[in-house]
């Protein structure tokens, strides 16, 4: 098992997107940016529509990875966790409010109004369990 260490988190912490790819079986995985935060226990989470196929397809198989690249702009460096993942009922609210927050403008109208369609929404935390991960840091 590896562990996300210190230069991961202080880049996962980031406003960057993640690449989530869950297990399908004999289906390709099918990446979707996704947010995320990277929390103090080393764990990765994310929120998703308790209708999104993944949450089957995770239900089915708990197996999932997320890839997280820096911008061109910046010299080439990237994180990849692959786990287990848990699918919870709890906390997601919390996460939706801190994550609009990470990576909108809540002054801006437009995503203030946004992130109130979002609290309207009902939705589940997505926990991933790092049991690999690789990295490129330059």
């Amino acid at each position: 098992m590896s562990t996300l260490n210190a230069r991961d988190l202080d880049f996962l912490r980031r406003p960057l997107h993640g690449f989530l790819s869950v297990a399908a079986g004999p289906t390709p995985p099918q990446p979707r940016p996704v947010w995320f935060e990277a929390t103090a226990e080393g764990t990765i989470e994310l929120f998703t529509d308790p209708a999104s196929p993944k949450v089957e397809r995770l239900r089915r198989d708990p197996r999932a990875s997320l890839v997280v690249a820096a911008p061109a702009t910046e010299r080439e460096r990237w994180v990849s966790v692959a786990g287990r993942t848990s699918v919870e009922t709890g906390g997601a609210p919390e996460l939706v409010e801190r994550l609009a927050a990470r990576y909108w403008d809540l002054n801006d109208p437009t995503r203030a109004n946004d992130l109130a369609e979002l609290r309207a929404g009902t939705w589940f935390r997505i926990v991933l369990h790092p049991e690999k991960v690789t990295r490129l840091d330059f």
